[in-house]
């Protein structure tokens, strides 16, 4: 494939994108509300879905736009002590699910990546998230995959292309941090 159809085909999906705008703004909705319950963002994902998670904590402890107060968000992939700890005693199925059970408490947010919805991990993860009583939101793309069972929320993007997936990911994430940033700062819509 050309780069210009690359370039073709990433446009007319972010144009698609368009119709989970309403489920994302429900998404924002609801994680502002867990931060003003004193909730906190749990996140994960594998390989490039760990840096999108990654991505969306450090935009929200850090900040996207604006200078305001950090907000508790975390990426239970950033530490390979535990991850590799879990993985050794307990198996790779359970590095997030064990984390979640360590961390999340009912009214968290958890919010899971992954372009298949497949991996057993995130599945497991999420999972472990509702039963605890968090909010659960999967970014997918493929149809969804198992994952998107566990979710309250599911925004997945109509493509079975990995890297295509992961550009609207990214455009989603930073939609999602612009509406948090303003909130946490004091702005309006």
């Amino acid at each position: 494939m050309s780069l210009s159809d690359q370039l073709a085909e990433h446009v007319g999906l972010a144009s698609r994108v368009a119709e989970l705008l309403p489920e994302l703004s429900s998404v924002a909705d609801l994680l502002i509300r867990t931060y003003e319950r004193d909730g906190r963002l749990f996140t994960f994902g594998n390989g490039g879905s760990a840096a999108d998670a990654q991505h969306l904590a450090a935009e929200l402890i850090g900040r996207y736009q604006r200078t305001r107060r950090p907000l508790p968000a975390l990426a239970l992939t950033v530490d390979p002590s535990v991850l590799t700890c879990i993985a050794n005693d307990f198996g790779y199925d359970d590095v997030f699910a064990r984390q979640v059970a360590g961390f999340v408490r009912p009214g968290d947010m958890v919010i899971a990546f992954s372009t298949s919805g497949r991996s057993s991990n995130v599945v497991r993860g999420l999972a472990e998230a509702r039963k605890l009583g968090a909010t659960t939101v999967f970014f997918g793309g493929s149809g969804g995959g198992p994952a998107a069972e566990h979710a309250d929320h599911a925004l997945v993007v109509d493509s079975k292309q990995t890297a295509r997936i992961q550009e609207m990911h990214l455009l989603l994430l930073h939609l999602l941090s612009e509406r948090v940033d303003a909130w946490a700062a004091g702005e309006g819509e």
